[in-house]
C-alpha cells in the first residue's frame, strides 16, 4: 500500500485566543497556517502530492510543504536563532530546488522534515520575546522576532492560497 499524507483535523486554535496577548495570538495564526498547509495535502499519495497540476507552474503540493520546511528552517533556525544548519532542498546552485526536484522526492519523507522542522522552531521559540532582535544575516539589519512571525503569516497565507488551487485541481476539495 503506498503512502497517503495523515488526515488532519483543523483545530481552529486562532479563534481560541481573540483575547488573548500579542504572543498567543501570533503563534495561533502561524499554527492555523501550518495546519491548514497539512489540511490541504491530507488523503492524497506521494503522485498526487509530487505532481503539478498547473502548468506551466512549478508548484506542487509536496513542492509547498518542502519551501515551508526550507523557509521555517531559514527564518527561524538559521536567521532568528544563529543556528549553523544547512538547507534543506535548495543549495547555492539552485534556490527553488525545493520546488524544481519534487518528481523523485520521498514525500513521507519530505512531510516528516516539515514536521520535525515545525518542532524545531517551536523548542526554539518557547521562551522567546517577539521584542528580542537581531541582525538578519544577509541584510545586516535588525529585525525583530514579531518581524519575524509577520513574515510567517504573510508566506503561509499566500502558499495556502497556491494549496487551495492545487487541491481543487486534484480532486475537487475546496473549503476554508
Amino acid at each position: 500500500m503506498s503512502w497517503r499524507a495523515p488526515q488532519v483535523t483543523r483545530m481552529g486554535q486562532q479563534f481560541s485566543v481573540m483575547e488573548a496577548g500579542e504572543r498567543a495570538v501570533a503563534d495561533a495564526w502561524l499554527d492555523a497556517h501550518r495546519e491548514t498547509l497539512l489540511w490541504k495535502c491530507a488523503g492524497l499519495t506521494a503522485e498526487q502530492l509530487r505532481r503539478r497540476w498547473v502548468e506551466p507552474s512549478n508548484l506542487s503540493l509536496l513542492g509547498l510543504v518542502r519551501h515551508m520546511a526550507e523557509v521555517e528552517r531559514d527564518w527561524f533556525r538559521t536567521r532568528f536563532a544563529g543556528e549553523q544548519v544547512p538547507y534543506l532542498y535548495c543549495t547555492d546552485d539552485n534556490l527553488n530546488a525545493e520546488f524544481d526536484e519534487v518528481d523523485t522526492a520521498d514525500a513521507e519523507s519530505d512531510h516528516a522534515t516539515y514536521l520535525d522542522e515545525i518542532a524545531q522552531v517551536r523548542r526554539i521559540l518557547a521562551d522567546r520575546s517577539l521584542d528580542e532582535t537581531f541582525t538578519d544575516p544577509r541584510r545586516k539589519i535588525t529585525m525583530s522576532l514579531r518581524w519575524v512571525y509577520s513574515v510567517m503569516i504573510q508566506e503561509y497565507a499566500r502558499h495556502n492560497g497556491h494549496a487551495d488551487l492545487l487541491r481543487e485541481r486534484i480532486d475537487g476539495a475546496t473549503g476554508h
